[in-house]
Parts: structure tokens; sequence; C-alpha cells
């Protein structure tokens, strides 16, 4: 694979992996209908969470209580293992 094509791939899973990372954080805010962070978290969510939904998919349940997602840990980790393989 040339060189070229290859940092192009690696920036691409960089700046996916960032988006997940704002994404968790998004998730943390609280937000009225309508508002621009709902809209910015819609916007955002819609690129993330098919990606992150593989993973919830494998992940066990941490419980009501816990209300914890790991999938976002999880899927930064398999893009660094690609990056890394690229």
């Amino acid at each position: 694979m040339s060189d070229v094509i290859r940092v192009v791939l690696w920036r691409i899973l960089d700046a996916y992996q960032l988006l997940i990372i704002f994404s968790a954080i998004l998730s943390w805010v609280p937000a009225a209908p309508g508002s621009i962070i709902d809209q910015i978290r819609a916007a955002v969510g819609s690129l993330t969470e098919p990606f992150l939904n593989l993973f919830r998919r494998i992940i066990p349940d941490m419980g009501s209580s816990l209300s914890l997602d790991f999938s976002p840990v999880v899927a930064i980790i398999v893009l660094d293992v690609i990056k890394r393989i690229l």
C-alpha cells in the first residue's frame, strides 16, 4: 500500500476515533429536545452509532444501576489495532 493512502486512512481513523470520544462526552451532557446540543448529538450519533452497535451486541450489559457503555472504548481499541496493521 502506498504511503499516501496509508497516511490518509490513518487520518480518517484518527478523526473517527475523535468523533467517538466526542459522542461519548455528548452522551453525558443534558440537552432539551430540539436544542443545538441535541441536534449535534443526533448528527454525531448518526455517524458513530452504527459502528458502536456492532460492539454493543457483543459486550454484555453492565446492569441498569451502572449504565456504563464500554462500546466506545472497545471501538477505539479496534480502530487503533487497525491503524497498527496499516
